[in-house]
């Protein structure tokens, strides 16, 4: 094919591709030329310090050689082969993930994405108990499957004429606590008024409470310590299954291989994605205990699509777990992200538009307020404000675009994650940025709306 440039990209973006999570008339398209480990660049050459992984997903890098020749390996030797066929590669990461994994997960399924994964733990979770109902939390995102659609972040309302089960409850948001007490004497109260709609649901009809350890798209919520302990527990006395939806902090993310052992906590299900390729191919996973495996020792396991599992994606993700072991990129982000925290709180001090920051590992959230004492959100974090992009987030995201950053916000949280290779003086740069873009935000709070 002959290459295209770039008004040709962008009009044929425009054109013949829909966008995702985008009204489509005016979607102007970013181009991506090339990358680099913790950079990329845009058709014009510009270089952009990647402070989000693109999607918290390319966690050793940008362009990473060892994926990239594991990839062009397996190409050369088998492409694909049918989902009940053994290969090697699948073979080979299945047992990597068991050995990775917290506890006694040992069992995995393959499928392409993380949406995927979700919806398929939920069917999974369904099936094993014979109850229908799914506890999910109300700033929880789960992906763009219909079957995972059981969140409550607003972007469920494209599902909600047709998901059936969910029931939502209350985030351990300290910060912005819902049930206005104050942490540790609130008893995690957050986890207790589970229980209370647990009764109240009836116990014989929850299949599982699905949570992400550490809020990703909805504010980087990090819960008090004993809360995950004290869900687990709950669980426990119910016969109810625990899903960790670790698509975001799975692979180091956090400090850890998985968000899970933070606390020591063993789900039943662990869903992931994302860093599991470093975004290279598109690949989620279900890994299960041993208990929730066995339920379908004698019985059929409806899931499956063609393409799960095949045999250069299992490739690819062999190449980055390797990476991540070889070069102690877990450690790295355990080790950085106790710095990253350190300057957050420094900027959090200079700044009086920033009320909390919080986050583990190479993970973090900077929540900006108008009002440190009300904490009142820069955006309120509502469907409205989802549907009708605020025009103060595109002044702080185009001024740090302008500076050669690329982050994510998410209504008033600004989201830090870069990969996970990243070395102290880049990780310095880029929150120089931040903390002289935030000039912005402190403007604003004060009332500058122009």
């Amino acid at each position: 094919m002959t290459p295209l440039d770039t008004q040709e990209i962008v009009r044929f973006e425009q054109d013949h591709v829909l966008h995702p999570w985008s009204a489509q008339k005016n979607f102007k398209p970013f181009v991506v030329a090339g990358g680099l480990g913790v950079h990329f660049w845009d058709d014009k050459g510009k270089r952009y310090l990647d402070f989000c992984s693109q999607l918290f997903n390319v966690n050793a890098g940008h362009q990473h050689p060892r994926i990239i020749q594991a990839i062009k390996d397996q190409a050369e030797k088998l492409c694909y082969a049918y989902p009940s066929a053994a290969t090697e590669p699948r073979a080979k990461l299945a047992k990597m993930l068991a050995d990775i994994a917290p506890g006694d997960i040992d069992s995995v399924l393959f499928m392409n994405c993380g949406a995927e994964a979700n919806e398929n733990a939920v069917r999974m979770a369904r099936a094993v108990t014979g109850r229908h109902k799914i506890i999910a939390r109300y700033r929880g995102f789960h992906g763009g499957a219909a079957g995972a659609a059981v969140f409550g972040d607003p972007r469920r309302r494209a599902f909600e004429p047709y998901v059936q089960g969910g029931i939502r409850v209350w985030d351990p948001y300290c910060y912005r606590c819902f049930f206005r007490m104050t942490y540790p004497a609130c008893g995690l109260y957050c986890a207790e008024a589970i229980r209370e709609v647990i009764e109240v649901e009836g116990p014989e009809t929850i299949a599982a409470i699905m949570m992400e350890p550490i809020t990703g798209s909805n504010c980087r919520i990090v819960p008090p310590e004993g809360y995950m302990q004290r869900l687990r527990r709950i669980c426990d006395d119910y016969g109810i299954l625990l899903i960790l939806d670790e698509v975001m902090t799975g692979f180091g993310r956090t400090g850890k291989w998985f968000a899970a052992d933070l606390w020591n906590v063993v789900p039943d299900m662990i869903t992931s994605s994302k860093g599991i390729t470093n975004g290279a191919l598109p690949l989620g996973v279900v890994m299960v205990r041993r208990k929730v495996a066995e339920y379908f020792d004698d019985r059929i396991l409806y899931a499956g699509s063609t393409q799960m599992g095949n045999p250069i994606v299992a490739a690819a993700a062999v190449a980055a777990i390797e990476v991540y072991r070889d070069e102690g990129l877990v450690e790295n982000s355990r080790v950085l992200g106790r710095y990253l925290m350190e300057r957050l709180e420094r900027i959090r001090d200079q700044h009086p538009s920033v009320g909390e920051v919080r986050g583990k590992g190479l993970f973090a959230g900077i929540e900006l307020v108008k009002n440190k004492e009300t904490r009142e959100p820069l955006i309120p974090w509502t469907v409205r404000y989802y549907e009708q992009k605020h025009p103060f987030a595109g002044r702080l995201l185009g001024k740090l675009k302008e500076d050669g950053l690329f982050v994510e916000m998410r209504w008033n949280v600004l989201m830090v994650a870069p990969p996970l290779c990243i070395g102290k003086e880049d990780l310095d740069k880029g929150l120089g940025k931040i903390d002289q873009a935030l000039a912005i935000a402190d403007d604003f709070a004060k009332g500058d709306k122009g």
